[in-house]
């Protein structure tokens, strides 16, 4: 927890963190406020407007300004196993023609939480949860597969999550 008011950041408005893809350019205020919920999503605004000075309306309006944005979002993050989902798995995927239209419609799927277009030995990497391995191999063989544009696809088991995290701050 931050003990005084954004202490390694200017307070300045004006240095703000420049954008690295054309989005919301983010002050040294806003990258502190986003440091502390990604600590702990349920502090109170309060709490979070003593770490960074501000009072706890201004964090809410800066706050509620970060999510319209699509700067952050503030979730429940569930451990899959716990919830009944027992076979994750990353998935490359190799596309011909449109990668993009591709990773539309692996995105639509509900079981792809994580869709990534790469540079590399595969166009996409996708991240699939499923309930367990007969899920997991109807969502690749009769879903991925299926969508116009695959080529191929290579998975990726899961056997155990060692580190999964979402601390990586504002750096």
């Amino acid at each position: 927890m931050h003990s005084e008011p954004v202490a390694s950041r200017s307070a300045d408005p004006k240095d703000s963190r420049e954008s690295r893809n054309g989005g919301p350019q983010l002050d040294a205020v806003s990258l502190a406020i986003i440091e502390q919920l990604q600590e702990d999503g349920r502090r109170p605004y309060a709490a979070i407007g003593k770490a960074v000075g501000l009072s706890e309306a201004a964090v809410r309006q800066r706050v509620q300004k970060l999510l319209d944005q699509g700067v952050m979002q503030i979730v429940a993050v569930t451990d899959p196993l716990t919830v009944g989902f027992r076979r994750q798995a990353m998935v490359g995927v190799n596309v011909e023609g449109d990668v993009g239209s591709v990773a539309d419609a692996l995105t639509a799927m509900s079981e792809c939480e994580y869709v990534v277009m790469t540079a590399g030995s595969f166009d996409l990497m996708v991240e699939v949860v499923c309930e367990d391995d007969d899920h997991l191999l109807e969502v690749i063989n009769r879903r991925i597969r299926a969508v116009p544009g695959v080529r191929s696809t290579e998975s990726f088991v899961y056997m155990k999550l060692k580190k999964q995290t979402y601390m990586w701050g504002t750096r």
